[in-house]
C-alpha cells in the first residue's frame, strides 16, 4: 500500500513539475515575438564585426529588441547549439546531418538562413614583397610535406572555423606539431604577423575589411595575398568581384541557425539580415550579400533640364 502511495505521489510531483516547466516556456515565449524581446546569440569569433553591424541597425529600427553577441570559436559556438546553452547562433557553415539530428531528438527544427558570402585571407608582413600564393603551398605545409616554401602559418584558436576549414581542405586531422601558431583572436593573428616576417596569417577577411579602432595601424603593416586555386593558373582575391565570380579559391558561407522552435526574435533577425536592409549592412561591410539588394529605378516620361 505504502509503494502504490509513493508511486502515485511521484507521478503527480512529475507532472506538477513538468507543468511548471512547460509553463515557464510559454511564459518566456510570450514575452518574447520576432521583434521583441531580449537574446543571446553565439557568434563565430572570425564574423564578428559583421555581426555587430547588423545587430546595432536592428536594435536601432526594434527599440524593444535586445540582441547579446558571444563571440567564440566555432567548436565552442556548436556545443553550445547542440547543448542548448543558446537558441541562436551564426557560424561559416550549415550544420551537418548529425547536428540536426540531436535537435529532431528534442523535436526543433533547426532553420538554417545563409546571408553572406565570406572568405578566409591569407597575410603575410609588409616586409615580404611576394604578395602571391598558391594554395598547393599551404596544403603541402598542412600535410607536413619538407618541401613546402612556407615558413610558418599563424592561426587564431586550435578550435576555429579557420582551422578546421584548412584541416579539410588538407585532408589531415591534426595540424603540424611545428611551425604553427594559435592565438586566440584574429586580431591577435594580424599583430603577430606585422611583427613578424615570413609568417602566414589565416583570418577571416572580415577584420580586415572592418578593423577595431585600435587595429587601423597595425592593419596597414601587412598584405592581403593573392591566391591561386589548386586547378588554376590565375590569382585572386578575397574581395566582392572575385567572390562574385566565383573564382576566389577560400570562400565560405555564413548561416544564422535558428534553434529556438518557435516564432521568437530568432526568426525576426534572422529575416532581418537576410532580407534587404540586412543585405545591404553585407555590402557595405565588404563580403558579398547572399542575395544581391535590389534598386529602384524612376523612369521619367520627359527629360527636366535645370534651370539656367
Amino acid at each position: 500500500m505504502l509503494l502504490k502511495y509513493s508511486k502515485a505521489l511521484g507521478l503527480v510531483v512529475f507532472v506538477f513539475l513538468f507543468a511548471m516547466c512547460n509553463q515557464k516556456s510559454k511564459n518566456e515565449a510570450a514575452k518574447e515575438t520576432i521583434l521583441k524581446g531580449s537574446l543571446d546569440i553565439a557568434v563565430d569569433e572570425t564574423v564578428k564585426q559583421i555581426v555587430d553591424d547588423q545587430v546595432a541597425v536592428f536594435e536601432g529600427t526594434y527599440y524593444d529588441a535586445k540582441i547579446n553577441v558571444k563571440s567564440k570559436s566555432e567548436a565552442e559556438v556548436i556545443n553550445d547549439l547542440l547543448n542548448q546553452k543558446t537558441k541562436v547562433a551564426i557560424i561559416t557553415r550549415d550544420l551537418t546531418d548529425e547536428e540536426k539530428a540531436r535537435f529532431e531528438k528534442n523535436k526543433i527544427n533547426p532553420r538554417a538562413t545563409p546571408f553572406a558570402h565570406d572568405a578566409i585571407a591569407f597575410i603575410s608582413n609588409k616586409n615580404n614583397n611576394d604578395t602571391l600564393i598558391a594554395l598547393k603551398s599551404v596544403i603541402d605545409f598542412m600535410q607536413g610535406k619538407s618541401d613546402s616554401k612556407i615558413k610558418g602559418l599563424v592561426f587564431d584558436n586550435p578550435n576555429s572555423s579557420t582551422v578546421r576549414y584548412m584541416k579539410n581542405l588538407a585532408k589531415v586531422t591534426e595540424v603540424p606539431k611545428s611551425g604553427v601558431f594559435s592565438f586566440k583572436t584574429n586580431n591577435e593573428v594580424i599583430k603577430f604577423v606585422s611583427e613578424n616576417d615570413g609568417m602566414i596569417g589565416v583570418i577571416g577577411v572580415n577584420w580586415l575589411y572592418q578593423p577595431t579602432p585600435d587595429m587601423i595601424e597595425t592593419i596597414k603593416k601587412i598584405n592581403v595575398l593573392s591566391v591561386k586555386g589548386l586547378n588554376d593558373n590565375q590569382y585572386y582575391n578575397p574581395t566582392q568581384d572575385d567572390l562574385a565570380l566565383g573564382k576566389y579559391p577560400l570562400a565560405r558561407d555564413l548561416f544564422i541557425i535558428n534553434g529556438q522552435g518557435y516564432a521568437g526574435l530568432g526568426m525576426g533577425f534572422a529575416s532581418f539580415i537576410a532580407g534587404d536592409i540586412g543585405q545591404r549592412i553585407v555590402l557595405k561591410s565588404g563580403l558579398l550579400p547572399y542575395k544581391t539588394p535590389g534598386r529602384k529605378l524612376k523612369i521619367r516620361n520627359e527629360i527636366i533640364k535645370d534651370k539656367e
